[in-house]
């Protein structure tokens, strides 16, 4: 279905995984490779059975970012600036809010380098887990560009005005210790333990409340443009419609008979 990536389905089907599969090229970015990862994200948002979402990388890096090869800057006959803003527009923004306003959790798994793009790709999700290996660079300033694909939004927000600005300006290489003191990212976690913590990370959140998750999400996404009298607002009408789900009951029995849920995400 995809030829940019690997799909694995775990846990009856429930979980979906990408896993960027270009290590040649430490899983740069292309064309094809991100209008299949919106598809990848919007699919599977839809299909009823799947309740979290994964992006991950084979071989040494999560992503290298924009793979520059895939443009040539120096021939008279491209138009950069207009084939630089049809990629962002065209490609990177759908794919940021496919993530963005996916009902379902998604998550990336950070194994080695995530760089410009790369990073942003990893940061727009709802939550990194990484590796000990890792780093990330907003790389834009190196190139003489500006830090897309979210990273003008997201990363004040995240870090702040004063280390957003110092890490787009400088392109700093933040390694996955560093990454998580400034709360870039939820967990760090030895190489060699990588794998195993993130597949135990993501059954845990498969197994959760689906649909209390999503207007979890969708609340949090909402509170950047709020006032504090519409946020709450929009957490009574949520609470309301996460207290008429199948697993809200169940949840409230489980706790009752002093047992563990099994929550089926209805």
């Amino acid at each position: 279905m995809y030829s940019q990536f690997d799909v694995e389905s775990h846990l009856g089907g429930r979980l979906k995984i990408a896993y960027l599969n270009q290590p040649e090229t430490m899983n740069a970015l292309t064309k094809p490779l991100l209008a299949e990862l919106r598809d990848f994200v919007e699919f599977y948002n839809k299909d009823e059975d799947t309740r979290c979402i994964a992006i991950a990388g084979r071989g040494k890096a999560f992503s290298s970012g924009q793979n520059l090869a895939a443009i040539d800057f120096m021939d008279p006959e491209v138009n950069v600036p207009r084939e630089v803003e049809r990629i962002v527009l065209d490609y990177y923004n759908p794919l940021v809010m496919s993530i963005a306003y996916a009902r379902k959790p998604v998550i990336s798994l950070v194994n080695g380098p995530a760089v410009g793009a790369g990073a942003m790709l990893a940061l727009i999700c709802d939550f990194s887990v990484v590796s000990d290996r890792a780093y990330f660079s907003q790389a834009f300033s190196n190139i003489g560009l500006i830090p897309d694909t979210g990273g003008t939004y997201f990363l004040q927000k995240v870090l702040g005005r004063q280390m957003a600005h110092y890490l787009a300006y400088t392109g700093k290489k933040l390694s996955a210790e560093e990454a998580y003191r400034l709360g870039m990212v939820a967990e760090v976690w030895p190489e060699d333990e990588f794998e195993a913590k993130a597949m135990e990370m993501l059954e845990t959140i498969t197994n959760q409340p689906t649909t209390a998750l999503s207007l979890t999400k969708r609340a949090l996404r909402k509170s950047y443009d709020n006032s504090l009298k519409e946020q709450l607002d929009i957490e009574s009408r949520y609470q309301s419609a996460a207290s008429a789900t199948e697993d809200f009951r169940e949840g409230i029995l489980a706790f009752s008979e002093k047992r563990k849920p099994l929550y089926k995400g209805k």
